[in-house]
């Protein structure tokens, strides 16, 4: 009778590890957003009518949350320097939820101008009255080696990924502290937790942002009903390699490549939603194998510098050959 059910438990627990293997190999979130996506709080019940205000929303990951989040009817404020994309993306929120015109707030605003953040800020609250979350996602990538780029990219990308956010959440947080609540979501990037070739400045400016943010949480632990967000996405389908840096300043890239390997923005930007509305602090979104890669970084550095190494070679050498920096981890260059 002992041994029946010992050998019992003994399967129970082998059964588990099993399910919980299969759960991480097939899963694209960390274990903690992934359990708030199947058990937590819904984005449409508590985002309703939230002032959600987005940087970066002409494009990309900021688009398709303005899509989303005007879906599940909170009211927006879209910014970005193109005043008349965030004029055709308010339209589409328009045309795809029922949400009225004055729910929604086109707001040009260039986070390198800090100088106005104030008075951006000023006319935010004059329209709606508060502000409940800010989606910090304004920002550039960066696709260059570091003995090729100039120091004026490194500085571009630190004032624009960096003081540019900095200075605006400067501004919003002391009317989230003065209300009690509040929610600030910036988005990171999966190489604001590790290095990667090809993109020293901008994994730069996406770690100060994990540090400033990360330390700004605990300075507001008096206010418990504020969250302090980060969002680290791997490769994404969106416009961030486009618009990327090269090694001088106004150098287009050449081509932006297949992006089909990489996750589909509006899965992306769903998580997103999912963990604001669960009050996740940090999210890792990511397909496999890069989901892996954050936890072998988190638990197993020697092994992560060795992958690292292995990986960020064939990128450095296939950016080289003219290939697309993500899609070398799938392609081999060829042979000259």
């Amino acid at each position: 009778m002992d041994l029946s059910v010992t050998s019992l438990l003994y399967f129970g627990a082998l059964l588990y590890v099993v399910v919980q293997l299969v759960r991480f190999v097939c899963a694209d979130v960390d274990f903690t957003l992934q359990w708030a996506a199947a058990f937590g709080n819904k984005p449409e019940i508590k985002l309703r009518r939230k002032v959600v205000w987005i940087t970066g929303a002409s494009s990309g990951i900021g688009e398709e949350l303005a899509y989303q989040l005007a879906r599940l009817g909170a009211r927006l404020i879209l910014s970005a320097r193109r005043e008349k994309e965030l004029e055709r993306v308010k339209h589409c929120c328009l045309s795809c939820s029922s949400l009225q015109e004055e729910d929604i707030l086109v707001l040009p605003l260039d986070l390198l101008e800090r100088d106005s953040h104030e008075a951006k800020m000023k006319s935010a609250i004059e329209h709606f009255g508060s502000i409940d979350v800010l989606i910090n996602n304004g920002g550039r990538s960066q696709r260059s080696l570091f003995l090729e780029t100039s120091m004026e990219v490194y500085e571009a990308l630190m004032e624009l990924n960096y003081l540019g956010t900095v200075s605006l959440t400067k501004q919003v947080l002391p009317h989230m502290t003065q209300r009690g609540t509040g929610a600030v979501a910036t988005v990171s990037s999966v190489v604001g937790l590790a290095g990667a070739p090809l993109a020293t400045g901008y994994s730069a400016s996406k770690h100060a942002l994990q540090g400033f943010f990360n330390s700004l949480r605990t300075e507001l632990t008096e206010y418990p009903g504020i969250t302090i967000s980060t969002v680290c996405p791997g490769p994404v389908q969106s416009q961030v390699v486009h618009n990327a840096f090269t090694e001088q300043l106004g150098k287009p890239i050449p081509a932006a490549g297949d992006q089909e390997h990489k996750m589909p923005t509006a899965r992306c930007a769903h998580l997103i939603l999912v963990g604001i509305a669960n009050r996740v602090k940090e999210m890792w979104i990511a397909n496999q194998p890069f989901l892996c890669m954050y936890y072998v970084w988190q638990y197993m550095p020697t092994v992560a510098w060795y992958l690292t190494d292995l990986l960020g070679r064939r990128r450095v050498q296939n950016f080289k050959a003219g290939l697309d920096a993500d899609a070398a981890y799938f392609t081999r260059a060829k042979a000259s």
